[in-house]
């Protein structure tokens, strides 16, 4: 049992917490609480210190929205966003129990009565722009992985494509995402026109602004990934006279997983990095348009807030390259690509 939990903590990339484990089998004691120090004394030294400059040096910062705010008033504000998305919730609940008894009601005088159910439309909270991000960035990310892939499978199999679709990938990737949001915007605005729509145009922006930002690194790392495999295994198919969906699916996928997921992983860290742009811009309801409208807003709480969304951005980015790595792990079976 111990051992499998050290696995996975291992797999998952919380390696700080194998020294206690292997500490509780009894194995050198010694080295497992030099180990502990090192990996989890030094980090939270250096973040005591980091929070003590930074409580120290705020206050000598005078902004026009205030002082810089130390890390007790942005422990604060983070509180604060809690008990607004409680209170939130609260008066969700509440609006759903009247309607309810507003219907019963109705129903009681006239049973054969057409009631209607409205749809509680209060504003969203931190946890729900929370939410509303993840859900761009993954549509996003799958939209690219879907181009992505299959263009790096076919650059890495075809020196032909590969020389042809370069000076493309070339221009394109270095592009950033505030000079393709006016274009997306216009091209999304023209083509998704809809009485009725299914989503948002700023989500639909969004994701897409996502897809042009975050697809270069997995397709450079397929079409490596691709192109180093090893040429025995293609004269094998060649040999046995294999189709070209079975020598993709049997031969090059399986061999060039290692390096098509450390692609991957890439591309989900660059696309919650260009999301807080493409969102702050496009004005999609998530973490971008959080931290403007706060910017904006400009009361005495905003810089605080906005404190709050840079903690959270990159404690979630740091999650999504957590759950990336331990994929990675899983399918190059314990090696990464890096």
């Amino acid at each position: 049992m111990l051992n499998a939990t050290a696995n996975f903590f291992t797999r998952t990339g919380f390696t700080w917490f194998v020294p206690f484990i292997r500490l509780a089998q009894g194995e050198d004691p010694r080295e497992q609480i030099k180990s502990i120090l090192t990996q989890i004394g030094v980090p939270v030294v250096a973040l005591v210190v980091f929070l003590m400059g930074w409580h120290f040096l705020a206050s000598g910062v005078q902004t026009s929205l205030g002082a810089i705010p130390g890390p007790a008033q942005v422990w604060d504000e983070a509180m604060g966003l809690i008990d607004e998305h409680h209170a939130e919730r609260q008066k969700e609940v509440e609006f759903y129990q009247r309607q309810e008894e507003r219907n019963a009601k109705i129903l009681e005088r006239n049973p054969q009565a057409e009631l209607k159910l409205r749809p509680y439309t209060g504003k969203p909270t931190y946890f729900d722009q929370i939410v509303t991000s993840l859900y761009t960035v993954f549509t996003g990310f799958a939209l690219g992985t879907l181009v992505a892939v299959p263009l790096g499978i076919l650059c890495g199999l075809s020196r032909i494509f590969q020389i042809a679709i370069n000076p493309l990938i070339q221009i394109f990737r270095p592009v950033s995402p505030l000079a393709w949001l006016p274009i997306v915007t216009l091209v999304v605005s023209a083509v998704y026109v809809s009485t009725d729509p299914m989503f948002e145009k700023s989500f639909i922006v969004s994701a897409i602004t996502v897809t042009l930002c975050s697809l270069w690194p997995t397709l450079i790392n397929t079409a490596v990934g691709v192109a180093s495999i090893d040429k025995d295994l293609i004269n094998v198919s060649k040999v046995l006279r294999l189709s070209w969906w079975t020598k993709v699916t049997k031969i090059v996928l399986p061999s060039s997983l290692k390096l098509i997921f450390t692609g991957l992983r890439l591309s989900l860290g660059v696309g919650w990095m260009v999301l807080i742009a493409a969102e702050m811009l496009a004005q999609n309801p998530g973490l971008g348009k959080f931290v403007w409208d706060e910017f904006q807003n400009g009361s005495s709480h905003s810089l605080g807030r906005i404190m709050v969304a840079v903690f959270t951005i990159g404690f979630v980015g740091f999650v999504l390259d957590r759950i990336m790595h331990t994929l990675q792990l899983l399918v190059s079976f314990g090696e990464t690509g890096q």
